[in-house]
């Protein structure tokens, strides 16, 4: 039997007999939605930060912080772990009026001069503002420096987002949070340049059995998902091991080549290491 072989006979025992030590490295896992924020800098310095996703079987993750400072930090400790994005927030004031700011346009021009970010975001926005002059500014930028947008925003808005700005990459937050799986198919089907992250998720395996709905979808599209945690709040670094843990349980049910897309290889695809 080979390696994999084993370790896939043994997390489907533990899963079998109930044992909640299934490895958290059954799968390694790039996670596509940690944040780094400025709560969370004396709370979790950036080694004990990077140790948390490193003993989660985190490989690489997807992170952005408010300010932007926090995602430099852990990136600058460890480049080959850390893909940054840069949030269009200066503070967190800039949340809900980033779109109407010029202020932010500039300020994203300026920090992407670094030449070290692969997306911009994570952002919210709601569907009434997808023409704001800013927001077609932070299009341009992402169309002209290949970089993906963030997008937390409901089905009516990312659809929208798409079809205005097709020369862009999409990674969809939480799959849109309330979006249920036929709606993100049906997306999926028809707009080629959008990637989903499944962040929060809970329905997705609930009870840790993946629902029938999201599994045709996970089947379909293999090489368009993808997992992720999201450190909104301070406290959620406490959890990103059972997170973890949690998706691996319903990774496992999955076809072994489909669970490694899911788990890490689509992310690494996407951005492989500079």
């Amino acid at each position: 039997m080979t390696a994999r072989g084993s370790l896939v006979s043994l997390a489907a025992v533990l899963l079998l007999v109930g044992d909640p030590r299934l490895a958290a490295a059954q799968y390694p896992i790039f996670d596509a939605h940690i944040h780094y924020s400025r709560p969370d800098w004396d709370a979790y310095p950036p080694e004990r930060a990077l140790a948390i996703l490193a003993q989660a079987g985190v490989r690489r993750a997807i992170v952005s912080s408010t300010p932007d400072d926090g995602t430099l930090r852990l990136y600058e400790r460890a480049p080959s772990v850390i893909v940054p994005f840069l949030r269009p927030y200066r503070t967190r004031d800039d949340m809900g009026s980033w779109h109407e700011d010029t202020g932010v346009a500039a300020y994203v021009e300026d920090r992407l001069k670094r030449g070290v970010y692969r997306g911009i975001g994570e952002f919210h926005l709601d569907a009434t503002a997808v023409d704001a002059p800013v927001v077609r500014r932070i299009a341009e930028l992402a169309a002209e420096r290949d970089l993906f947008l963030h997008a937390h925003v409901d089905a009516e808005t990312i659809e929208k987002l798409l079809g205005r700005y097709p020369k862009v990459r999409f990674l969809w937050a939480h799959a849109g949070m309330s979006a249920d799986a036929e709606t993100v198919g049906r997306l999926l089907d028809r707009f080629p340049k959008l990637w989903v992250e499944l962040a929060l998720r809970g329905d997705v395996a609930p009870g840790g059995r993946i629902h029938p709905e999201w599994r045709a979808r996970l089947l379909r599209h293999p090489d368009r998902f993808m997992v992720g945690t999201d450190t909104w709040v301070t406290s959620r670094w406490e959890i990103v091991g059972s997170s973890m843990r949690d998706v691996q349980q319903w990774l496992s049910e999955l076809p072994v080549e489909v669970a490694e897309q899911i788990a890490r290889k689509n992310g690494a695809r996407l951005f492989p290491v500079p």
